[in-house]
């Protein structure tokens, strides 16, 4: 019993975290942006960023999965040479793909 309280406790302090994704250097300078808003920017690539949706048997909030997923792909983007990302899918099973623009600002 104390096993299970302390498992609890433990996976209820872990996903209480903000995130354990870390935006790069590379990953600072770039961007989210909607469709719209890359009329003068040339696509360089494309991002497939994943993470965890469920911890165990605990369902991660849609909110926190974003961000991380937003995080990763903004890493990816910048290793790339691209400056923005922009979402191209819908968030399914802890993935989403993200398209890599270099934009002029």
């Amino acid at each position: 019993m104390n096993r299970i309280i302390l498992l609890s406790s433990l996976l209820v302090i872990f996903c209480s975290c903000n995130s354990w994704v870390q935006v790069t250097n590379a990953g600072e300078s770039v961007r989210l942006a909607s469709g719209n808003e890359i009329t003068n920017c040339q696509r360089i690539g494309s991002a497939q960023a994943q993470t965890l949706s469920r911890l165990v048997v605990v369902e991660r909030g849609g909110e926190r999965l974003q961000d991380e997923l937003i995080r990763l792909a903004r890493n990816e983007a910048g290793d790339l040479g691209g400056n923005v990302i922009v979402p191209e899918s819908v968030i399914e099973e802890g993935r989403q793909s993200f398209g890599v623009y270099r934009c002029l600002d």
